[in-house]
């Protein structure tokens, strides 16, 4: 198990749960912790669900390269310090990266190994039904990411595997499997 996965898909699809239950199960899976501009839902504690930076400290890690990718989304910023994730792979610790569309692009190019997953909705309704059901966001907001869903939805080819998340648990199974192989 040493090897740089990537998981993406759509806000709403799981994605998040699916990663927790993987560190529950597997501990040794090194799962990246996103620098991020905007401000913590309740609940979210800074360094564990993201690191919350200010813009000038998100723009100083991008002016030192420190970031592996980066992505802007609904007015902030988010993406992953470099330093971590490219020590535990040099230790041959697993990391999973839980990133959307334009970061999986630019860790394609910066880690062509890395193995690019996309976790997909059973289909749109549900995907429309969960992000309604949170309840933590602005209606414009839940319409936002519905639009760039549907963007994600069309760039599933660039992946080397899809999981439809019908099962958490299943989907974290096979998680486990790619990281093995």
């Amino acid at each position: 198990m040493t090897r740089l996965l990537v998981l993406s898909g759509p806000s709403g699809v799981g994605k998040t749960t699916v990663v927790r239950q993987l560190r529950e199960r597997h501990p040794e899976v090194w799962v990246s912790v996103s620098a991020t501009t905007r401000f913590p839902r309740p609940g979210e504690v800074d360094g564990v669900h993201y690191t919350f930076v200010g813009d000038e400290e998100f723009d100083r890690l991008v002016a030192d390269d420190a970031l592996l990718e980066w992505a802007e989304f609904a007015g902030n910023r988010y993406g992953t310090p470099r330093q971590g994730v490219e020590r535990r792979l040099a230790d041959g610790v697993p990391v999973v990266l839980e990133i959307d569309l334009q970061g999986a692009r630019q860790v394609r190019e910066r880690v062509p190994d890395a193995l690019l997953v996309f976790v997909a909705p059973p289909s749109w309704d549900e995907l429309v039904r969960r992000l309604s059901g949170r309840g933590t966001e602005a209606p414009d907001v839940v319409e936002r990411r519905l639009e760039v869903a549907r963007t994600e939805l069309a760039a599933e080819p660039e992946f080397d595997v899809t999981l439809v998340n019908t099962s958490v648990d299943e989907v974290c199974d096979a998680l486990v499997g790619l990281l093995e192989r």
